[in-house]
Formats: C-alpha cells, structure tokens, sequence
C-alpha cells in the first residue's frame, strides 16, 4: 500500500511581542493546569480576539495547549529534536490527526487542544486493552511510515552513524545506548552517581552494552514516536475513523520501528499474556501498509530493544524515586521509594550484567544516607521530641486520650510504613498505635474535588450516633485539629482487626448472609438515632426531588471538559436532565439518620472481634438524613448484591423497620436505583476525565463498569436515540470499561420495579 498524499501544512503563527505576552498572562490566569514530568501544561479555551490570532484555524470552542519546559526537570530522556513543532509539521502532513504547533518561543509553545480523554483514564496501565483497540494502535504505529525523512528536521550529527548508515538497525541501537549514555547518565553522574555506583550500576554499564549489541536484522528506518503510553494516547469522541490521536511528539526520533514497538510494549504497561497479541497485530498492519520487510526476525530482534528500554530506565526510575522524597519524608515515603528502586534494578539486572539488586534493607539504608547528605530531614523520632498541634474545641478530648496522645500518634503517623497507610478517594488514613489504642489518622486528600456534596460533618455525626448508644459499629473520633504544618487531621478509632500493619478485610465480593443480615439490623438502629439536630433538610418537602436537585446542580458544576465529554456521550445537560426527573417521586416516609456511601471498603469484617459475621461502618463523611430506602438501595447499586442476598435483606429490612419507613417502598425500589444509575454516569465519567480518585478501589470498581452505567442511563432518561448516536463510534465503546458479573453494583439490568422481592 502506497503512502498517501501529503496534505497541505498549516503553518504557525507570527505573534508580536504584545500578543506573545497577552496570551501567556491569559494561559497563566484562565488556563487549566496539567503536569508533566518534563512540561507545564496550560489548556485554555481563548476568546475571539486571540482565537483570531490564528487564522480562525481553531474551531469552537478555541481551545489551546501552552506547553512550558520545565527547567528543573531532571534530563531523563533521549531528544533528538528540541523542538517538537517541525516534527508535528512532518506527522501532520502524513497522519493528520495530530495536534497542530501554533506558535513556539524559546520553550514555551502552544499547540493545537485536541479534544478526547487519555486512554490512560478509560483503560489504565496493567489492564488488557480489547482486541479492536489493539489493532487500531498497532495501524497508528503502521502509519507512522509514511513520513519521509526528507520532510523531517535534520537530523543532529550525534545520529551521523543513522544518517550514514540508515537501516543498519545493530548501528541504531548502539546509538541508543551511547545517546542514553550521553543525555541521561552523564548529566545526572555528578549529583546521582555515588548512589548508582552503590547501588551496583557502574559509570560505563551503557557503554558496555552498546558494545555488546549483537548483529541484527536490517530493517527500513522511519519516524517513531518514542513514548507512546497510555498518557499519550486521546480517545477522540469524535471521529469514528481514526479515534485514537498519538500526542507529545517530543521524543520522536528516526531509526528502526521495532524500537517503537519495544518502547511502547513496556511502556504502556500491557499484562504479560497481551503481548503475542499487540505484537501479532503490529506485524499485520505493516504488513498492510505494504513494510512487509519491517517484520523480518521480530521474534530474534524483539527482545534486543525491550532490553534497551529497561536498561537505561533504571536511570529515571532511580533518580525520579529518591528526588521525590523531598526535603522531609518518613519511614513509609522511604519505603515506597526503595520499592521502586528495587523494581527498577531487578529490571535492568540482566541488560546491563548488574550483580543483582541489594536487599531491600540495605537499599533503604542507601536511599537515606544520600539523602541526609544534601540536607533532607529524615522524620524519625528522637528523645523527648514533639510533635505539637492545636485542638479544636468542637470536640473534647477523652480521659483516656490526651494530648500527649495524640501528639504520640502524629509521630507514628510519620513513621508508619506503606502497609499502614490507606488511601481512599478523598482521604488518606493512617493507622497507628498510640496509648495502647488502635487509631486512624484521617487527612483530607487536598487536591481532590469533591464532586458529590457533603452535608454533615462526621464527627457531629458520630458524636450522635454515639450519644444515642445504639447498636451501630461506627469508629469513635478521639480528637480534632491541625498539626503543626497546619494540615487538619482527625482522629477515629481503628475498626478492624489485628492492628497497625495488617489490611483490614472487606466484604469487596459482596455480603455472606450473616454479614447481610447485621447490616440490615445495624440500618435499623440507626433509625434510632435522634437525626433532628442534624437534618439539613428540614420540612414535609420529598427527599427524592431534594436529591434531584443536587445532581442537576452537581451537573451544572461539572468541569468544562467533563461536561464536553459528557454531552459527546448523550448525556443531558443540567437544564434538560432537571426536566427529565421532575415527573417522578415517590412515597413520603419517615426521615432516619443515613450512612450514604455503603460501598464494600466502607464496610469492615470484624473477624475474631466479637464473632460471627459481624461488620464495621466506616466513613460517615456522606452522611444524611432522609428515606431509610435510599440507603439500601444506593448500598446494592454500589455493591455486587446476589440476587438471594438482595431479597433477603429486604425482607428482613421490610420486617423490621416501622411502617412509617417502609410504606409503598417496593414500588420506589426501582426510581432510586434508576437514580442512582444516572448520578454514576456522571460521577463516574468525571472522574475518568479528571482521573481524580481512580486510585480508590471503589472508584476503579464503579468506572471499570462505565460502559454498562452509560447506556442504563440514556435508556432511563429516554435518550434512547441521542445515545445510539453518541455510542455509534465503535472504538469509544471499546475504550470505556465495562464488566458484568450478574449482581447489582456492576451494571446489571433490571427487569421492572416489582422485581419479586416479597
């Protein structure tokens, strides 16, 4: 197959110095940031004055990228190119479908928006990849052929051995180690060498590789993209086609393709048993692209270059691990950061010959000694330190619990190592032994948004449930306040088993029947509690239209691009979305304090403690008060709920509650869960755009089933056709993550209202 004809480039603009200026204070002030490891990058939708600066060649909305190099970046990466942009220009002429560069001074460009989600959000790293998404990156990597050298920038004299001996490929990964040697180790050697050569990775290890290249196939050079991971990679939602665009093109280079291929096959993380299959596919589609020589011997060859990527990986990997402790960091940090360096040695040992990684004791033990020896404080308690903190008074501390206490605990916190430390999708929880007590140090994860609304404070409404001495196991707070680097924490009491250091068990597959059973009668005592005090609601008003109501506001709170997004997938804007659910409600009954966030990791199994199958209810920041129904309905939507452990619980539920309660809930069962699916198709998509919180098992649970939530909500808001048009790419429906396994919670359909419960 014949390369196609190059389309007509569309050249940057010429800004003055005024405009220049103008548009880099609008991207710092207006522009939504987004970090690299190597640039800074700002995307701002422009106004028409700007917008026209370009040549009305932006579109609507006029998004722009300005991407700022970093100067303290470490230099962890081979460039053959400084500048990205005459690169684009080549890619665009052939490809197309990448960003555009606008203009560029010094290092600072702007670039083309180019509007989709990271694959890296909808599929990320360590998951398989559908067989159709494979075939299409795999047809990307094909087409990147089609660039000619003569339409690439020279290439720098450092390449002579490629431009001089072009498709020698043996000479073009020697030029990759000696580059790697050049431009990764050599200018880091001063500052990071003692710890590699402690470590066991010696001054010449790239070198001696180079020299150990064996004779390999020849095979046509052409472009590659260098870095081709799943950051890089845009499901556009647009174009049906060609949906996958290949950004950051600033480690293009030009030599043979199956280095790309190795590049990519590590980089983008891909499980072992996908491997045979992205590599059978690569081979098919330049096969189809008419480089049927390309694929000559990649069994023999493959291998070569995966051994280049994980050699001179180490280097980033090892650098990146230790300047990330920082000035201060704890026992914990340090662990985490010699885990890495482990991984990053075990990796390269057979590469580069290396003698195998030390103990883990022993790297730690390295890690810090470098570390103190520029000046960074190891956060280790010593004699008769403190750590001081200021109380606050809405909650007073227990005679069992003082200040030294707490302060006891805040020094733990800091020593605590990684198996202590938990992270949720808006808290980071710490648990500790201080004064022979079990406690969890809970802090606010600060650069997470919180997208659906809390009403209550927690520790009021622990205080409540406490106060009542109802059979509820909640955690008991022991004490509130900032601590001297005046972050606030909060103190709760450890609802677990077997203390610090040991993961508490939760019920992640769905309830045992005993477990059901006690959740159910500790819904019950809640109902106990005197929530009056508490109700942010108050009056006869319908809690379903109140909750209405703050998903069409939360809606109308989303991020721009969330929003985009969401309308590219059919779904309703704030205005139509409140006109779809104004014709429903339901049954008014009596208002119970609500725990509002069920999930299976807010649920804790006892074990030992107490026997039987007995559960603990942790993180009450969700917390309401309203229908006692929305509860258990909102726990099944986001728990795998068998079908006989769902019945069960309802009746036990519906037999216990008072009537008050329970009038007409079978008919409402289904409305809440049909709300409940809506809100997800938001929440859910907004986190996949933003990637906030995708680390919290209960969100990788709820998006790994978004494609599944998407169509249940255009089908219950009457979307039916606006979302077959939405969904009629096929390669979106293969970048969503969908799973079923046949229990409420993970997408299942539901046949009608009635459902035979009773």
């Amino acid at each position: 197959m014949s390369a196609s004809s190059p389309a007509r480039p569309i050249k940057g603009a010429a800004l003055d110095d005024s405009q220049w200026a103008a548009l880099m204070k609008y991207a710092e002030n207006k522009g939504a940031v987004m970090e690299g490891h190597h640039n800074t990058n700002r995307v701002v939708d422009l106004p028409s004055a700007m917008a026209g600066w370009f040549g009305g060649s932006l579109g609507t909305p006029a998004l722009v990228t300005v991407r700022a190099r970093k100067p303290e970046a470490l230099p962890v990466v081979i460039r053959t190119w400084q500048d990205e942009g005459p690169v684009l220009d080549a890619v665009g002429l052939f490809l197309g479908n990448v960003p555009r560069c606008l203009a560029r001074r010094d290092d600072v460009a702007v670039h083309s928006y180019v509007q989709g989600v990271p694959l890296s959000l909808t599929c990320p790293p360590g998951e398989f990849l559908e067989p159709e998404m494979v075939r299409a990156l795999a047809g990307e990597l094909a087409r990147m052929t089609r660039v000619r050298v003569e339409e690439l920038p020279p290439l720098p004299e450092t390449w002579s051995p490629v431009r001089r001996l072009p498709g020698q490929s043996a000479e073009f990964l020697r030029t990759l180690a000696l580059a790697a040697d050049t431009q990764i180790r050599q200018p880091n050697w001063a500052e990071f060498g003692g710890l590699f050569a402690s470590l066991g990775v010696t001054e010449h290890a790239l070198i001696d590789f180079s020299e150990r290249v064996p004779k390999l196939h020849n095979r046509p050079f052409s472009l590659l993209h260098g870095d081709l991971h799943r950051d890089n990679l845009i499901v556009a939602f647009d174009q049906p086609k060609r949906p996958l665009i290949c950004v950051d093109w600033e480690l293009a280079m030009y030599g043979d393709p199956l280095h790309d291929l190795a590049t990519h096959l590590v980089r983008m993380r891909y499980p072992s048993k996908q491997w045979d299959e992205v590599i059978e596919a690569w081979c098919r589609a330049m096969k189809e692209e008419g480089r049927e020589q390309v694929t000559d011997d990649v069994a023999g060859d493959l291998s070569r270059y995966v051994d280049f990527e994980r050699a001179q990986s180490v280097y980033p990997d090892v650098m990146r691990a230790v300047s990330a402790l920082g000035s201060s960091f704890g026992p914990g940090d340090l662990e985490l950061a010699a885990l890495e360096v482990h991984r990053a040695l075990e990796a390269a040992e057979r590469p580069l010959q290396l003698s195998g990684p030390p103990k883990m004791s022993t790297i730690e033990q390295l890690i810090l000694r470098w570390c103190k020896g520029r000046g960074a404080r190891f956060l280790e308690k010593e004699p008769g330190a403190r750590w001081t903190w200021d109380r606050d008074e809405r909650v007073p501390l227990r005679s069992e619990f003082g200040e030294k206490v707490v302060e006891e605990a805040l020094w733990a916190e800091a020593l605590a190592s990684a198996r202590q430390v938990f992270k949720g999708a808006t808290h980071l929880s710490t648990v500790v032994n201080a004064g022979g007590v079990d406690v969890v140090v809970r802090r606010k994860l600060g650069a997470v948004t919180l997208r659906e609304p809390r009403f209550l404070m927690e520790h009021e409404v622990l205080g409540a449930i406490e106060a009542a001495g109802v059979a509820v196991r909640a955690p008991r707070v022991m004490a509130l306040g900032k601590s001297e680097l005046e972050d606030e924490f909060t103190l709760h009491t450890y609802e677990g088993h077997g203390g610090p250091g040991r993961r508490a068990e939760h019920p992640e597959r769905g309830l045992l029947p005993g477990e059901a059973d006690d959740l159910v009668d500790q819904l019950y005592a809640l109902s106990k509690v005197d929530a009056r005090p508490l109700d942010q609601h108050r009056g006869s008003g319908s809690f379903y239209r109140w909750l209405c109501l703050k998903l069409v506001r939360m809606v109308e709170e989303l991020p721009a691009e969330s929003a985009r997004v969401a309308s590219k997938l059919g779904l309703p804007g704030a205005r139509w979305l409140k006109m779809a659910l104004a014709p429903r409600d339901v049954t008014r009954r009596g208002k119970v304090l609500l725990h509002g966030d069920l999930n299976p990791w807010n649920l804790v199994r006892l074990g030992h403690r107490g026997g039987g199958h007995r559960l603990a209810l942790i993180d009450w920041e969700m917390a309401l008060v309203g229908d006692p129904l929305y509860d258990l309905v909102r726990h099944m939507h986001l728990s795998p709920t068998k079908q006989e452990i769902r019945l069960q619980m309802f009746r036990r539920w519906s037999a216990l509650m008072p009537a008050v309660h329970t009038c007409g809930w079978q008919k409402d069962l289904e409305t809440y869960r049909q709300l409940e699916v809506v809100r997800s198709a938001y929440v859910d998509l907004d986190r996949l755009v933003t990637g906030e919180g995708l680390d919290a098992p209960n969100v990788r649970r709820a998006v790994g089933s978004y494609s599944t939530t998407l169509r249940q909500a255009l089908h219950y808001l009457g979307m039916g056709a606006a979302g077959q048009a939405a969904l009629s790419n096929p390669y979106l429906v293969f970048a969503l993550p969908r799973a079923d396994d046949g229990v409420w919670g993970k997408g299942t359909a539901v046949s009608g209202p009635g459902l035979s419960l009773v």
